[in-house]
């Protein structure tokens, strides 16, 4: 199920239950690639699923606290903000979440947003 807002498409992923924790899994919506993350805290995060360096797919990752380490250079990744961190730099896209009714929903930007 989708529901559209002014600014976005909230895009039904997956049961919240069966995401594993500290495990990144990736979703696609039209044209764009995720990696959605369950922290050992219970909280979501919704990144842009490839790393700005080298195009790493950071749901292949290795997830410590709130950062995921890409697995192909190991930059390290902030989840609540994307800023890949110091001594590299960079950032990726991140994506507002919530649970309803125990599936977890992402928020994708509408095509008007993504050509502006």
């Amino acid at each position: 199920m989708n529901t559209q807002t002014e600014q976005s498409v909230w895009v039904q992923a997956v049961s919240y239950e069966e995401l594993a924790l500290n495990t990144g899994k990736t979703i696609r919506y039209q044209d764009v690639e995720v990696a959605l993350f369950k922290l050992q805290s219970g909280k979501l995060h919704a990144i842009q699923n490839r790393c700005p360096h080298k195009q790493g797919v950071l749901a292949e990752g290795i997830v410590c606290d709130e950062h995921v380490f890409c697995p192909m250079h190991d930059r390290k990744i902030h989840l609540p903000s994307g800023e890949v961190q110091k001594p590299d730099t960079g950032c990726v896209q991140t994506y507002e979440t919530k649970i309803q009714e125990g599936y977890v929903y992402i928020a994708f930007p509408t095509a008007r947003e993504i050509a502006s």
